[in-house]
């Protein structure tokens, strides 16, 4: 188990349970009053901890190196994934994934990016940041969706757009701003869910949909903390500042209407019972898919241009 700095508590206690287990084994001693009293405690801090989490904490969770990415989540809830694969013009981006699978005997196009697991795959992955070809390839499967009346389940998690030289020259924000701009008329149901990181234009090119969702330990926001601090304050220093202002959370983007709800995570993170996690998106993504299938396509577009189109408007008295 990897613990952050503010769950270094937790992890105290968490070996007080291991060695009191292992002398109980040893000595064979009736511990049970013992270990109960520690697991009582460790329930009660980590309620503490994490009820109390600041933006900055908060950001750290999204990229705990153990919290599942979009892969895990499709694999859970569907038993007949398809991947499918390029963009038909440059190349086949690793980190944006997509195709169609069923939950529940419903069949959804899910697309999303998807980081590595370990330092091979991430550099596989390319740490989960999309070329013009991913951005591509993810209107492509958009439009195959509607195509064939599928609705849509956008999974976000990227620290943003590959930022390459390369990336530039094949036409990097002309490929986000067109898909921006094509999600808004899909006829079919589109649901996004930011699973972790959210960041920029790398969020925002598959994140335009009926209803979008973020997981409680997430962020979504036009800038990184540490990009902010970096511009502001000339250094990383101020990182957990610049976290706060950015009102990144998904409380603060909930409070703010930029977002249609927050999935509750388990106590500790998603990380900390991913089989928890994976049925909790599973049911929201049947219940949402319920309730937006009750309206026309000529209903939900509309809804979708007004509810994005009053974002940023705020009257001045």
């Amino acid at each position: 188990m990897i613990l952050l700095d503010f769950e270094k508590p937790i992890g105290e206690v968490l070996n007080q349970i291991d060695r009191l287990k292992q002398v109980a084994e040893e000595s064979q001693i009736d511990a049970s009053a013992t270990l109960r009293e520690l697991e009582q405690k460790l329930q009660n801090l980590r309620t503490q901890i994490y009820s109390t989490l600041t933006p900055w904490q908060r950001v750290q969770l999204s990229r705990h190196p153990e919290r599942p990415y979009t892969l895990a989540y499709i694999q859970a809830m569907t038993d007949d994934f398809i991947e499918l694969h390029g963009d038909r013009n440059v190349a086949d981006d690793k980190a944006m994934i997509g195709g169609f699978g069923s939950i529940e005997g419903q069949t959804f196009m899910f697309v999303g990016q998807q980081k590595g697991v370990n330092t091979k795959m991430r550099q596989y992955r390319n740490f989960g940041m999309a070329n013009p070809e991913g951005y591509r390839k993810a209107l492509r499967l958009f439009r195959l969706a509607e195509k064939f009346n599928k609705p849509i389940v956008a999974l976000i998690d990227t620290p943003g757009a590959f930022p390459g030289l390369e990336a530039e020259e094949r036409g990097q924000g002309e490929a986000i701003a067109r898909n921006i701009y094509e999600m808004f008329s899909l006829k079919v149901p589109v649901i996004c869910i930011i699973l972790g990181e959210g960041a920029s234009g790398g969020a925002i090119g598959i994140g335009v949909g009926d209803r979008v969702l973020m997981l409680e330990n997430t962020w979504y926001s036009v800038i990184s903390p540490e990009s902010c601090s970096s511009i502001l304050w000339r250094t990383w220093d101020y990182k957990e500042e610049a976290a706060k202002q950015l009102k990144l959370t998904s409380e603060d983007m909930l409070q703010n209407k930029l977002i249609d709800g927050v999935i509750k995570e388990p106590l500790g993170g998603a990380h900390s019972a991913p089989s928890e996690m994976f049925e909790i998106v599973k049911q929201t993504i049947l219940s949402t898919y319920k309730e937006l299938a009750a309206k026309t396509p000529e209903e939900r577009i509309n809804e979708r241009i007004v509810k994005f189109g009053n974002m940023g408007i705020y009257i001045e008295e």
